[in-house]
């Protein structure tokens, strides 16, 4: 009998990326299904067992840990609480733990209890580990940096799916990009030059997810699609025709460069073959920084007018944005928003700067003596801490982002932006976004939720426009209102998160305060300092309470250090080197 393993997917935190909120538009638990660890199912030996465990979609369970010889994980950087309890799990079960992935790749030492390694791609270091393994000598790292053809990339093992839990499917058709900007670890993960599937192999693929029962939303995966055009344009053209011949199963997005703008014809086929929408990497409307960065293939171009000439052949434009570079001044907050509105971009993914490690930005603020920590939380929209010291004044660089969020992401302004996009984009072929059954319930749950919520008159007044002016649109309209409310409640949740830590930080700093007078007082003095401690902390509790689920981890964290330090306020010394903070006689 062969190895049973455990193939496990980590969860995702909340983030704007998750799509949390609108899944249960559409009856779905995750956004997409976990497409690396499907591929190196693929890899393994025939007779091995193999159980997929995407703790999106249901919880790891001790039986599942014990029902299995080898437990293999792949993860991002965001992942990494979850990925720690499962690797705890797994200790306490004594089943030994593979893991690779992005994450493990380039934070390999800060990971424990691993038992073995496959960094950088699978299909260079996963066989040798494989080879090892069945002889009873695997090592505990496999790290070879090369970069695959990925002729050697095999079909993903889709049947080990439930379909009917993820909103949509995910291929992957190349691999690396040409560019080289700063703050991205692309390059540095895959190389800089794009690797490509050949069409029959992409097309075979399709093929597998068509004949499985799969309809509808398709990521293809690419962190550039266009980055190698010339195998680009032999894709196309077979992919226009399987999918005319099936009637468009298929509604494809993917990423791109910005100078995909400057191609007219390749963005045409783009939509002959059923793209609707790329994700771009704007990051600043700020030339000079674009060119500070790496990102000339943006500052070679106006902005605006390249957004717009996308929009224009029948593609949505979903934007990245970043703030806290060093050439941003404070107007910089103004300026993303005049930009997000102007573009019409309705998903505007908004960042603070992270130092990745092993990029180029880590490396310089590194030498410059900037770096504070490796980024933790890989989740550059949430995670307000930053790993570097900015040039801007930190406290001015986080309260500009948040206003940013505020405005782009209020109803108001996120309907205006949806509205914008339908006057500018081109009607695309009716046969590319047929109205789906999951559509026509996601239609009839956003009608329900979002009639009967905070923000109803901003969303009708979007629907009943938007169906005036694209009545042929509304597959879009839909799915435009259902990642509105996804993004609304987001936003929302991650503004009263900092709400409530700014409320505890002004707490503490009340404490400190009347401390140093009760300790110039008496005794009665000090009595009520700490009866008022015990009111402060029991409020942040009840607070901490009434915070939504999704972030109540973040706020109970929060809550406990804020407890912690108002417990230690009495220590000697805690007010400072000169205070005793003792009770005064």
């Amino acid at each position: 009998m062969g190895i049973r393993a455990l193939l496990v997917y980590p969860e995702m935190p909340p983030t704007y990326w998750s799509m949390r909120y609108a899944l249960p538009f559409l009856g779905r638990k995750a956004a997409l299904p976990p497409l690396g660890l499907l591929t190196v199912a693929a890899m393994l030996p025939p007779d091995w067992e193999l159980r997929l465990l995407d703790l999106n979609v249901e919880p790891i369970t001790r039986q599942a840990v014990e029902a299995s010889d080898l437990v293999l994980t792949s993860s991002m950087l965001v992942q990494r609480p979850s990925l720690e309890r499962v690797i705890a799990l797994c200790r306490e079960v004594g089943r030994p733990v593979v893991a690779g992935g992005p994450y493990p790749t380039s934070c390999r030492d800060q990971i424990a209890g691993v038992d073995h390694f496959i960094l950088g791609e699978a299909e260079v270091n996963l066989p040798p580990f494989l080879e090892n393994f069945a002889r009873g000598c695997a090592k505990g790292c496999y790290g070879d940096r090369a970069h695959p053809d990925l002729a050697r990339t095999p079909a993903p093992r889709f049947d080990l799916l439930n379909r009917k839990r993820y909103a949509g499917a995910a291929l992957q058709y190349s691999r690396g990009c040409p560019h080289h900007c700063e703050f991205c670890d692309i390059v540095e993960l895959f190389g800089h030059r794009p690797r490509t599937k050949s069409p029959a192999q992409f097309l075979t693929e399709l093929d597998l997810l068509f004949e499985g029962g799969w309809r509808g939303s398709l990521f293809v995966v690419d962190d550039n699609f266009i980055g190698n055009r010339s195998e680009v344009r032999r894709l196309l053209p077979e992919l226009a025709r399987w999918q005319a011949q099936r009637r468009y199963p298929f509604s494809l997005y993917t990423e791109a460069s910005l100078d995909l703008a400057a191609d007219e014809p390749l963005m045409d086929e783009m939509v002959q073959a059923g793209f609707n929408m790329v994700f771009v990497g704007i990051e600043t409307p700020d030339q000079a920084t674009l060119d500070a960065i790496g990102k000339r293939q943006n500052s070679r171009s106006d902005l605006l007018a390249s957004v717009r000439a996308i929009q224009a052949r029948g593609l949505e434009v979903s934007g990245g944005f970043i703030v806290g570079f060093d050439g941003d001044r404070e107007d910089i907050f103004d300026r993303q928003i005049r930009f997000i509105g102007e573009a019409a971009i309705p998903t505007a993914m908004v960042g603070l700067l992270t130092a990745l490690p092993q990029t180029r930005l880590h490396a310089r603020l590194t030498s410059e003596g900037r770096i504070l920590t490796q980024s933790v939380g890989g989740n550059n929209t949430h995670d307000l801490e930053l790993n570097f010291v900015p040039h801007m004044d930190v406290h001015a660089l986080r309260a500009g982002y948040k206003r940013v969020l505020e405005d782009v992401y209020r109803p108001s302004r996120y309907f205006a932006r949806c509205l914008g996009l339908l006057r500018r984009m081109k009607r695309r072929r009716a046969s590319c976004r047929r109205v789906r059954l999951p559509e026509l319930r996601a239609f009839v749950h956003s009608l329900i939720r979002q009639t009967f919520s905070r923000y109803a008159v901003a969303y009708w007044a979007y629907l009943l426009r938007a169906f005036s002016l694209r009545p042929l649109m509304a597959a879009e309209i839909v799915t435009m209102a259902v990642k509105g409310h996804h993004f609304i409640l987001i936003t929302r949740n991650l503004l009263e998160l900092e709400r409530f830590k700014e409320r505890l930080g002004r707490s503490r700093q009340d404490l400190e305060d009347r401390l140093r007078q009760a300790l110039a007082g008496n005794a009665r003095s000090l009595a009520a300092w700490k009866s008022r401690r015990a009111r402060l902390v029991e409020r942040a509790r009840a607070r901490c309470n009434r915070l939504n689920p999704d972030i109540k981890g973040s706020a109970l964290a929060a809550f406990e250090e804020f407890r912690a330090a108002a417990e230690r306020l009495l220590a000697p010394g805690a007010l400072g080197p000169s205070s005793a903070a003792s009770p005064p006689s």
